[in-house]
């Protein structure tokens, strides 16, 4: 009897009826978090058992100035708008227009994949789930930095696109394949995804500040100015557009709009304040988009993060699933220049968190989170801001020693095998297309042809590799890039890699495989120096 006594004592925090609160000190956390981590401004929402909690902002919109984050300041929220993307779908499924194992080619003929086999059985469930066999962050430097490409040519380059593992075969976050969800989106149901979803969700639910482009942010009253460090050094960015990928990434919301979203799904579809009257989709299709489709390996946390490690992890449609405490949380979280976001659901509790930054660090949004979890679940005080404080250094300082170790391997003495006039020219990949290679003075400028912000001074490192550094200095993605010789001595293919491994996995550079544009014949080839 003493041990059950022993083991309820333990168990009695962890009690849902004993923990119905917000945590005492989190206005002092999140200042600490504001400061600790650099982060200008952050908004937080906090839904309970069908009601608003907390809507809140703290520090400034825009660095250096004086203007409040409120809960109705406008961020954008980026990969957390692939939830919205789902509940389309699932809108869809309920009116009976499609079924989540529908073939993609049944709506969308032309769509085409890499294999013939992959283009023929992609389901629509498939689009969503990460399991296509495309690599990590496959493709997305058709859209990311801002690309000219349209949203037709994207989906027609993925049959370019090699993949990475079989189809099915394991997890890797994909943006590219929610763009073809947005396109059976406007095939079944006649509208673009962005009117779709300004109409069939925005509008029901009240969200009157969120909206799906880029340039709405630019001309919001109340909007958070993006801010990435440059060098190090903490700077205020222009807002980066998404539109040619809008289904995955192009959202801008509030705090308090988003509080509207979690209580809908928190109410299993229901739409707040109607009574149970109207919901926006079904509950089974609520448990649909919540049920795990694709494993996670579950990587070990650091010593400092050790009391978040998961026993399992998975993806569902356009939600990320794990367990915390021995409670199942629903969440998604959303990165580009200069934002960051994050939204978790805790169903069981009826619990609800959403967190806005302006500042593209993850740590100002995950320190408040699971300070606000832990209070909810009764469970032992843990200083977040200083855990997350200890991991970020100790990945800095891991990537800067893998870095360092590059540098101190480097041959200096080498130089390139080629005239530096033999590098220039046209350089073409098969799903991105050409980069230029110009002759400026003393050195190359690296030009990406469909993305503007792609401009990279070369400086030689050893042999025949480079190291664009772009002139956009807050892309923090300076990349490698090397050139083998035909046995003629000309130019053969052209490859890339980031430096550092904490380069954002969008910059998926190694993807690419660039050949040299052939001159017309008769032109001269270049030779090797001796």
């Amino acid at each position: 009897m003493r041990h059950v006594l022993a083991l309820l004592i333990v168990l009695l925090p962890l009690s849902p009826t004993l923990a119905q609160s917000l945590p005492p000190d989190l206005d002092a956390t999140m200042e600490r978090t504001l400061k600790t981590f650099d982060v200008p401004g952050v908004a937080l929402a906090v839904v309970k058992d069908g009601k608003v909690v907390l809507a809140k902002g703290y520090g400034v919109r825009k660095l250096g100035g004086t203007a409040p984050v409120t809960a109705d300041t406008v961020f954008a929220i980026a990969s957390n708008s692939k939830a919205f993307t789902a509940a389309a779908i699932a809108m869809l499924v309920d009116e009976g227009k499609l079924q989540w194992d529908d073939r993609v080619v049944d709506h969308l003929p032309s769509f085409q994949m890499y294999d013939p086999y992959v283009s023929r059985e992609m389901t629509i469930r498939d689009l969503f789930v990460h399991r296509s066999g495309l690599g990590l962050g496959a493709g997305d430097l058709l859209y990311f930095p801002q690309s000219t490409f349209t949203e037709d040519e994207i989906v027609a380059k993925l049959r370019h696109i090699a993949p990475a593992t079989s189809f099915r075969g394991r997890y890797a976050y994909d943006n590219i394949l929610y763009l073809v969800a947005g396109k059976v989106i406007e095939k079944v149901s006649g509208r673009h995804w962005r009117d779709f979803v300004r109409e069939r969700i925005f509008l029901p639910l009240g969200m009157k500040d969120s909206s799906t482009l880029s340039k709405a942010l630019r001309v919001s009253a109340n909007v958070a100015t993006p801010h990435a460090k440059a060098d190090g050094v903490l700077k205020a960015i222009s807002p980066m557009g998404f539109d040619n990928n809008a289904p995955a990434a192009a959202i801008n919301s509030s705090v308090n709009d988003l509080a509207k979203w979690m209580l809908t799904q928190l109410g299993r579809g229901v739409i707040p304040a109607t009574d149970g009257k109207k919901r926006l989709f079904s509950e089974a299709q609520s448990k649909e988009m919540w049920a795990a489709q694709t494993v996670i390996a579950i990587p070990e946390p650091s010593k400092a993060l050790a009391g978040l490690r998961a026993n399992f992890a998975a993806y569902a449609l356009g939600w990320s699933l794990r367990d915390y405490r021995g409670y199942k949380l629903v969440g998604h979280s959303g990165a580009l220049p200069g934002y960051y976001s994050r939204v978790m659901l805790v169903p069981e509790l009826n619990l609800g968190i959403a967190v806005l930054t302006n500042q593209e660090e993850r740590s100002g949004f995950e320190a408040p989170l699971w300070t606000v979890v832990d209070a909810y679940l009764g469970a032992p005080a843990t200083d977040w801001v200083a855990a997350f404080k200890a991991d970020d250094d100790a990945k800095r300082a891991k990537a800067e020693g893998q870095v360092a170790g590059l540098q101190g391997g480097r041959n200096t003495q080498s130089r390139p095998s080629l005239p530096l006039d033999a590098y220039a020219g046209k350089f073409r990949d098969a799903w991105y297309g050409d980069v230029t290679l110009t002759r400026e003075g003393e050195k190359l400028v690296m030009r990406f042809s469909r993305t503007p912000g792609l401009v990279g001074d070369l400086e030689h490192w050893q042999y025949d590799t480079f190291v664009a550094r772009w002139r956009d200095r807050s892309l923090n993605a300076d990349a490698f890039v090397s050139f083998t010789l035909e046995p003629d001595g000309a130019l053969g293919e052209m490859r890339m890699k980031a430096v550092s491994p904490l380069t954002d996995f969008s910059f998926d550079f190694h993807d690419l495989r660039f050949t040299p544009v052939k001159e017309p014949a008769g032109a001269a080839v270049a030779r090797p120096v001796h």
